[in-house]
């Protein structure tokens, strides 16, 4: 199910990211990134106060953010983009904590998660990544490693 987010709505729902960041919304798409890489899924993420003149939507693989130009609001943009769904927006989770935002989910037939619920999976998600190895972590087969490997596979080439 792909998710319709809020994005300044759940920044500070987010441990380490806040709004007073410079980049604090490249830090999230960047978690989204993530989140959508593992757990196969597709975010639209939503900010407000885009500055004049900007790009107003970005693609960044299974994550589209949409800026929303000085005067209009996140919280309306979402709607509208709800309204554009029509009946397919059931199929969409919509995170927000804000109250008319969650009103106009379920008006439209949309799941909704508060920002703290999404941040929650948001974070147990990327915490359930197995750690990279060390780049200095020899990941090398032993000789016997080898051998094991030659015998149940075998070796092509191999003159006898």
């Amino acid at each position: 199910m792909p998710y319709l987010i809020d994005g300044h709505n759940l920044i500070p729902k987010i441990s380490g990211l806040n709004l007073g960041m410079l980049d604090d919304e490249m830090q999230l798409v960047e978690l989204l990134q993530e989140f959508c890489r593992l757990g196969r899924k597709q975010v639209e993420v939503t900010f407000d106060n885009a500055p004049p003149g900007g790009v107003r939507v970005r693609v960044f693989g299974a994550v589209t953010a949409h800026f929303v130009r000085a005067g209009q609001t996140a919280d309306h943009a979402i709607h509208q983009r709800l309204k554009r769904l029509g009946r397919a927006a059931h199929n969409w989770s919509v995170v927000s904590s804000d109250r008319q935002v969650q009103a106009s989910a379920h008006a439209s037939g949309a799941q909704t998660l508060t920002s703290d619920e999404f941040a929650r999976l948001l974070q147990q998600t990327l915490q359930d990544v197995p750690a990279k190895p060390d780049p200095g972590t020899d990941l090398s087969l032993s000789p016997d490693e080898v051998a094991d490997w030659l015998a149940m596979f075998g070796s092509e080439g191999e003159e006898d």
